[in-house]
């Protein structure tokens, strides 16, 4: 039943997209919190996804946050009004921006839910999102070491259209000056594409 109202082996929907799409926003995010250390270890657990051993929080609180954040990113894949998702990472105590993980989105705006569903092999999709979530977790190797505590926010880019929830903010980048800038691997459904990058303050 893993592949329910998402993909067939061999076709995807509008809505089976939207539905991998934030799938694997849940993963990826899950892994740059733990790979990051801005939750302590011991609150991960292990699970496997896409071949992968992957780390997901046990904590309530962040739980219930990133649930409600993922349902509305899919209604915004399922609109195709969402273009970004970006996750900063800052020093609780300074407010300096460390890193944004930024994930830009392409949507095909041709397609619609009454849409045929498209040709796809389902593997070659998740070998695409396997690739991305390897390099969230290699990031080790090359990202500055986070000293201090630190936080994240999530901030959403939409199409000027899009509806708004009420709990939902205006916020700014947050962009880092004078920044590195390492693009990561992208993916695509056929219908949303997810390219990924990481910026980060340089020691420099």
């Amino acid at each position: 039943m893993a592949a329910t109202a998402q993909a067939t082996k061999n076709s995807i929907t509008l809505k089976g997209s939207a539905q991998m799409v934030s799938e694997f926003f849940h993963y990826g995010i899950n892994s740059i919190l733990y790979q990051r250390g801005i939750y302590p270890p011991e609150t991960f657990e292990r699970v496997q996804k896409y071949g992968l051993t992957i780390l997901v929080t046990t904590d309530k609180v962040l739980n219930e946050y990133l649930a409600n954040v993922l349902r509305q990113l899919e209604e915004w894949l399922l609109q195709k009004t969402i273009q970004k998702l970006v996750l900063v990472v800052t020093d609780i105590d300074t407010n300096e921006v460390l890193e944004r993980w930024q994930f830009d989105i392409e949507c095909d705006k041709s397609v619609t839910e009454d849409s045929k569903p498209r040709n796809v092999v389902e593997e070659d999709i998740n070998k695409g999102i396997k690739a991305v979530i390897r390099q969230i977790t290699a990031s080790v190797t090359f990202l500055p070491l986070l000293e201090g505590a630190t936080v994240f926010d999530l901030l959403v880019y939409t199409d000027k259209d899009a509806d708004m929830p009420m709990k939902w903010e205006e916020s700014n980048a947050q962009l880092i000056p004078q920044a590195q800038e390492v693009k990561l691997r992208s993916f695509t459904t056929t219908i949303h594409k997810v390219d990924a990058m990481v910026s980060y303050k340089s020691d420099q």
